[in-house]
């Protein structure tokens, strides 16, 4: 008998073994997979990423954001928190190693904690007894939600965008896996989408919704056009003149009314409510700087404000709200303020190029505005010297001219998802299907539009703030997509509800516990091979209540 020829034998192995070869070979360079890819840099991706690795799970976090935490590390140090005793897990978790970083004498450097107000949103800051903190510094959050990845050792991918054109894969609704612009690629079983835009949801072909639902769409009372309604102190409470020369419609509109009418009460339409940057701002002669003048200001901007302040409004510094170490979290407050009114409708749906414009005009129109306080002759006398003593705090977003790293984006897509929650939720007018956390806050919108009233004056309109009478619950279904859309997708901040209702869940404190809470369904779904939508809540319940999540309340 004869044997092959050695190079015949050669060329049968290599037919054998390179196709094994390279079945076996490792993944591309630029590949990275996990059981779970978080895209997002929030509060909510932290948590959310927390839960995964301590199931004993592997993840990765893909973040457009350099820092991580979003709102509660970007500003917003006032927590709006509601009652506190529906906020459990890993969100009361974050107040607790905030409370511990403010207990020590170190951490007050700009003054002894002695001089500290201690007030906070209905409660005190500093709640010695439950071992709590809910008012902070910016730098403290970050290094908070830094210390949650660094401990639990968890991946995070910065600076990377996703592709949203094409940078999703999606087969037999589940997605495989996403793209960003810097070509890398992320892989994995479960995905969660925690950020404030919903990209993630909207590129994998989840419906979604953009504005405010008419009321007969979810049987409301407080969504749509709400004309007239004034819950707060943010309207126009004097007739003021809305034209350049007053009484002359010829002489154009003043910079930021809309020639638009408002619409039907009740009516729906595409507008969001207004954003605006938190403002960390200092007192202390050592730790403040100036604020900027913007290189294209223009003090006509602001001349709505002058004729507001003519009138004698004197609430100027009412929303200094005081954080500690000399320190504010201001926010909006009166007619005209921070809110950038009627300037973001299209952010959600924008390009990044876009967005970035958008952010750009909202910074360049609050540095004006603190400027023009600041300076200008129209300001009264008493509040522009009051106003001289503030400035930007020096030790807070250093790397950023000490400006906050993220806009305030409090409504952007909203998910349609398995569940939408509604006012009635919110009210307590129906029974929530499987809960996955609570909420307590008012349904709180901020104004939408500004415009000229019939009789010739201006006014805002959007403004509205109506309290549940307790803690509600939260439905795991409006954290899932429709199981016909998508399968392994879970969406705990751009959730499914509707404008009024969010306006409620879109605080800190819920993201934080919507993160967690969608990471451990996705570990589930992960284990028992069900799509998200399957995942048996008898068994999430269990898990939640182990983590001490707070699902329900006895009051």
């Amino acid at each position: 008998m004869r044997h092959p020829s050695k190079s015949v034998r050669m060329i049968f192995l290599t037919a054998i073994w390179l196709p094994l070869l390279f079945s076996c070979r490792q993944p591309e360079k630029n590949t990275e997979s996990a059981d779970v890819i978080i895209y997002g840099g929030t509060s909510a991706a932290i948590t959310a990423a927390v839960e995964v690795v301590q199931s004993g799970k592997t993840v990765l976090v893909v973040s457009p954001d350099t820092h991580l935490g979003g709102l509660s590390s970007g500003g917003l140090g006032f927590t709006d928190t509601g009652n506190k005793a529906a906020i459990g897990g890993l969100s009361r978790e974050f107040y607790h190693r905030v409370w511990l970083h403010y207990n020590d004498s170190a951490a007050w450097k700009w003054q002894k904690q002695s001089e500290y107000g201690n007030k906070g949103q209905g409660t005190v800051a500093m709640d010695g007894e439950n071992r709590t903190m809910w008012i902070f510094e910016p730098h403290v959050a970050e290094q908070v939600f830094e210390d949650f990845v660094n401990e639990n050792r968890i991946p995070v991918f910065r600076n990377e965008w996703l592709d949203r054109e094409t940078g999703v894969s999606v087969e037999n609704g589940k997605i495989t896996s996403l793209k960003t612009l810097s070509g890398k690629t992320f892989s994995g079983k479960m995905f969660i989408d925690a950020t404030y835009e919903g990209d993630l949801m909207a590129a994998a072909g989840v419906s979604y919704h953009v504005g405010r639902e008419a009321c007969s769409v979810y049987n409301e009372s407080w969504n749509g056009v709400q004309a007239g309604v004034f819950h707060h102190g943010h309207y126009f409470k004097e007739n003021i003149n809305p034209y350049v020369v007053p009484g002359d419609p010829a002489s154009g509109l003043l910079p930021g009314v809309s020639a638009e009418k408002p619409g039907e009460n009740c009516s729906g339409d595409h507008k969001i409510q207004a954003y605006c940057f938190r403002l960390c701002m200092s007192k202390h002669p050592d730790n403040r700087t100036p604020f900027p003048k913007p290189d294209n200001y223009d003090p006509a901007q602001y001349e709505l404000l002058a004729r507001v302040f003519d009138t004698g409004w004197d609430e100027w510094f009412q929303k200094f709200d005081l954080i500690p170490n000399r320190k504010t979290d201001t926010n909006n407050h009166g007619p005209f303020s921070s809110d950038y009114i009627g300037m973001n409708y299209d952010y959600p749906e924008a390009s990044y190029e876009r967005r970035k414009e958008i952010i750009k005009a909202h910074e360049d129109y609050q540095k004006g505005l603190l400027y023009f306080v600041s300076n200008d002759e129209r300001v009264p006398d008493e509040i522009r010297t009051k106003m001289q003593d503030w400035g930007l705090a020096k030790d807070e977003f250093t790397e950023n001219g000490n400006w906050p790293h993220q806009l305030y984006i409090r409504e952007a897509r909203r998910m349609i998802g398995q569940y939408v929650t509604t006012e009635n939720d919110v009210l307590a007018k129906s029974e929530v299907p499987g809960p996955v956390g609570m909420g307590s806050y008012a349904m709180d919108s901020h104004n939408v539009q500004r415009f000229v009233t019939d009789e010739g004056f201006v006014q805002n309109e959007g403004d509205i703030g109506v309290h549940p009478h307790k803690p509600y619950q939260i439905a795991y279904g409006s954290i899932v997509p429709k199981a016909e859309e998508c399968v392994n997708l879970l969406v705990p901040v751009a959730l499914s509800s509707s404008h009024i209702a969010y306006g409620s869940i879109r605080m800190e404190p819920v993201f934080m516990i919507l993160g967690q809470s969608a990471a451990a369904a996705a570990i589930l779904a992960i284990d028992q091979k069900y799509r998200v939508q399957e995942v048996p809540y008898a068994d999430l319940k269990k898990v939640l209540e182990m983590r001490k999540q707070v699902l329900s309340l006895n009051e």
